[in-house]
């Protein structure tokens, strides 16, 4: 038997804004249910590795890791031939999915883990398939491709790379790098520095503390950007932002009362702002060199064939 999609639903995956797994389409296929149950100490470290399949995790107030799953193939046979590795100890737990020197066909496996919340993960690594972490330590290595990234309520740095899939952020606390390429990236509520990196897709960002000593830099093409800043951004002392894009317009929303020297540049648009502005050179309809308030971080802005807007809060 034959799974079809509506139309609908493989265009939202082609964006790689709904998070499908690739694995998941076309002809049916044998699988077979896992479950693993493991002590994990306070502060002990957890890995994944899988491949073609979704991951998530999700940290409990329990010292254990439980770990369910199914691994997948063509046959019966081939199903039951992916061996799940779990190399377990006290201080650490490392789960891993190999492919086989005789890999045919399309197999894989997927994982619903939870683990300690004082626990720290070390790294999720798969392939046409979404990550998703929630309630989570780090710092954590994350990888796919062809599916999307999702991570929320987390604490530490964050180093998450996906392709054709969009990444998502929500109460991250600590540096985060996040890069994908042909979908969109939204991060919410962030607490440290960060640097986004995509294409062919929007930025959306919304920060609630900046650094104090490292750069925000966010960059993509043939899209828009839209930060908003906290009350605390505009101290001498503090980080400047670069905001980098092409065919997109960029949009900065900022607090009352802030101190930041501004470089914007656009061709064939406009730059419009809220904020009085002590001009430093000629003032000109695409390209801006001026001072809101007093000594303050850059913000150093620049797209082509749309407008930069600066807003305030």
């Amino acid at each position: 038997m034959t799974t079809k999609l509506a139309p609908w639903v493989l265009s939202a995956c082609l964006l790689g804004l709904s998070g499908c797994e690739l694995e998941d389409f076309g002809a049916s296929r044998y699988s077979k249910d896992f479950h693993y149950s493991y002590p994990l100490k306070t502060g002990g470290k957890l890995s994944v590795e899988t491949f073609n399949g979704a991951v998530e995790v999700t940290g409990w107030d329990q010292d254990m890791v439980e770990i369910d799953g199914a691994k997948y193939g063509p046959t019966p046979e081939a199903a039951d031939a992916l061996k799940v590795d779990i190399a377990n100890g006290p201080d650490s737990i490392a789960i891993s999915v190999s492919r086989s020197e005789d890999f045919r066909g399309r197999r894989g496996a997927r994982f619903s883990v939870k683990m300690p919340r004082k626990a720290i993960l070390d790294h999720v690594t798969s392939s046409n398939g979404s990550i998703v972490l929630q309630s989570v330590l780090g710092p954590a290595r994350l990888r796919t491709s062809n599916g999307s990234i999702r991570v929320s309520n987390f604490e530490g740095s964050l180093d998450a790379h996906t392709s054709n899939g969009g990444i998502e952020l929500a109460d991250v606390t600590g540096d985060a790098v996040a890069r994908t390429s042909n979908a969109r990236m939204r991060a919410d509520n962030m607490k440290g520095q960060l640097e986004a990196d995509t294409s062919n897709g929007s930025i959306a960002v919304t920060f609630a503390q900046v650094p104090s000593s490292r750069s925000v830099r966010l960059e993509t093409s043939n899209a828009g950007v839209d930060l908003s800043l906290p009350s605390t951004f505009g101290a001498p002392a503090g980080p400047g932002v670069r905001v980098s894009t092409s065919n997109g317009r960029i949009t900065v929303r900022l607090p009352s009362g802030v101190n930041a020297q501004v470089l914007a540049r656009t061709n064939n648009s406009s730059i419009t702002s809220d904020f009085e502005m002590k001009l430093q050179g000629a003032a000109r309809k695409n390209h801006l060199d001026a001072v809101i308030g007093s000594v303050g971080p850059l913000l150093d802005l620049s797209t082509s064939n749309a407008a930069i807007r600066l807003l305030k809060l």
